[in-house]
């Protein structure tokens, strides 16, 4: 795990907790949470998508599957400033995976589940900035919780998505009532998560949606293993086999 919690006010860098003994993986999986996760929850959710990609990818066991970090940040607030922390871990994500990149140089495969599409997106933003797009290897978001317009071409994001060196992936269902009905009445307006990009939009280089309705059941199950949609990821991104 890669932590942030407690840690943005007093202006210190991420904190790792955990066994980082990848035995010799070829790229690792970096998992970012949502909405209303605290630390055991953030945890639960990258160590569920460990298993996902163990099933995924005919793994014999657990620890035979793409190795995961979690990227743990303090979600488990009110929605209002859980989006104003998320824009606060922009930094902090751009400096961990540029700081890997130098350091390990492994791919990273980012996998961002609902709100932490926000935290990715704002971090492409960052990354692009800081001509810094050679740092991911993909991105796929998950149930994004971000406006469908924001990943257009002409978007709040989509410029970034067109910069960065790495295909972006948006998996969505619309069997996701959480986005279908919460985050349409509270943000007043469509999720990416939900339908993909608005239909007026034009995708940005780099950027595909992916329709997962017919695999995923709400906005919990994406990946999950043996019921969510982490085999079509695995074959979309090309890793992990």
């Amino acid at each position: 795990m890669v932590t942030t919690r407690g840690r943005l006010d007093a202006n210190k860098p991420p904190e790792r907790s955990g066994s980082w003994d990848f035995d010799g993986a070829d790229a690792v999986v970096l998992f970012v949470h949502g909405l209303g996760a605290d630390a055991e929850s953030g945890r639960d959710q990258a160590y569920t998508a460990r298993l996902g990609l163990a099933a995924a990818t005919d793994a014999t066991t657990e620890t035979d599957g793409p190795p995961v970090i979690g990227y743990s940040w303090a979600s488990n607030v009110d929605w209002g400033p859980a989006k104003q922390t998320a824009d606060a871990n922009v930094a902090p994500l751009a400096d961990w995976l540029s700081a890997w990149a130098d350091d390990d140089g492994r791919p990273v495969h980012l996998f961002a589940h609902s709100l932490g599409a926000r935290v990715t997106g704002a971090t492409l933003r960052e990354l692009a900035d800081r001509e810094r797009t050679d740092v991911l290897a993909s991105v796929s978001l998950f149930g994004g919780a971000i406006p469908n317009d924001s990943v257009a071409a002409d978007g709040r994001y989509g410029p970034a998505i067109a910069a960065v060196d790495a295909p972006v992936f948006n998996f969505h269902s619309r069997t996701d009532h959480v986005l279908g009905w919460v985050y349409r009445v509270s943000d007043r307006t469509r999720a990416v998560g939900h339908g993909g990009l608005a239909a007026s939009s034009t995708a940005p280089t780099g950027y595909a949606d992916v329709d997962v309705t017919d695999l995923v059941a709400d906005h919990y199950s994406y990946f999950q293993p043996g019921e969510g949609c982490l085999p079509r990821v695995v074959d979309r991104i090309g890793c992990c086999r």
